[in-house]
């Protein structure tokens, strides 16, 4: 396991929120006091524990494909993806409001699309959240050759995606690179070969659950060229066509000179 801590322990994505609730629950306090400042503290200390981001431990097995955000897999089904038109194995992962939402890059590689796509705020836990709500996917080529798509998708109580990656990056293994607030869920596409580890009701931790095992040795193969002919069998087939014409050319020589004669 290799520690990824280079992100403070509170997401900045929440700094703003975090210094607002501590203000309104001190003024409610100095203002009111009471069991109404008491129920101030207990939304401040949600809020807190809601935008926390501890160092997070990312499993360095080869070839693997890692859970892109905490919470629950919803859904482990074959389909279609939408983002690139191939039959690709959908790996869904729902986070309530008690999950930690930083999202990390499922594999190490480089960002080749980002596409999103505005939409509603249905329960992230149904089938349709994938296709109906608001979400940002991005499309990674994998270090090793594959490519798979993560996708951040918005929930019934989330209202913004934040995504911090740009076409061309290079992203590595478990690297933080977005927040969901409140609610959410994280598809993760992988190819139809990969070997799924996990199963729908399990648990999982972003960077360190291994949601499959990509298997680059079976990626789509390029086409056999086809061999150009040799010089040796052009020349051969010119010299056996030469051959073929000598006979018929003196043939008609020594008609002629026959017909002279007469």
């Amino acid at each position: 396991m290799k520690s990824n801590s280079s992100y403070p322990i509170l997401a900045k994505e929440g700094w703003g929120i975090i210094g607002a609730a501590i203000f309104i629950t001190l003024l409610v306090w100095w203002l009111i006091g009471g069991f109404i400042s008491f129920i101030f503290f207990v939304l401040l200390v949600f809020v807190i524990q809601f935008f926390r981001d501890p160092p997070r431990a990312i499993s360095q097995t080869p070839h693997s494909v890692l859970s892109g955000a905490d919470g629950r897999i919803c859904k482990v089904q074959k389909v279609e993806n939408p983002y690139t038109g191939k039959e690709e194995i959908l790996i869904s992962t729902f986070m309530n409001v008690f999950n930690i939402h930083s999202n990390r890059s499922p594999i190490g590689g480089t960002v080749e699309a980002i596409y999103y796509k505005p939409g509603k705020f249905l329960n992230a836990d149904l089938d349709k959240a994938s296709m109906e709500n608001e979400r940002n996917a991005i499309i990674i080529k994998s270090d090793e050759g594959p490519v798979i798509t993560c996708v951040q998708i918005a929930g019934l109580i989330a209202r913004r995606i934040i995504c911090h990656l740009h076409i061309g990056q290079e992203v590595t293994r478990g690297e933080r690179f977005g927040f969901i607030r409140f609610g959410s869920r994280v598809d993760v596409y992988v190819p139809l070969n990969s070997e799924v580890l996990v199963f729908v009701g399990q648990k999982v931790r972003a960077a360190d659950t291994v949601l499959a095992l990509l298997n680059p040795q079976e990626e789509e193969k390029p086409e056999t060229p086809v061999e150009a002919p040799t010089v040796e069998a052009v020349e051969v087939t010119e010299v056996a066509a030469t051959a073929d014409a000598a006979p018929a050319a003196e043939t008609k020589t020594t008609e002629e000179k026959t017909q002279q004669q007469a």
